[in-house]
């Protein structure tokens, strides 16, 4: 593994699971909001 390679990689994995985390973390709260007004 070239460290130039590892240099450009790193930071664009890092954004790309920052990404996924918000976003799952959204869908989430949107499921959870879902079911409580499904309920009641």
């Amino acid at each position: 593994m070239d460290a130039r390679l590892l240099l450009v990689v790193t930071p664009i994995l890092l954004a790309a699971g920052w990404a996924v985390f918000n976003i799952g973390r959204a869908a989430v709260g949107q499921l959870q909001l879902m079911l409580k007004r499904a309920r009641g």
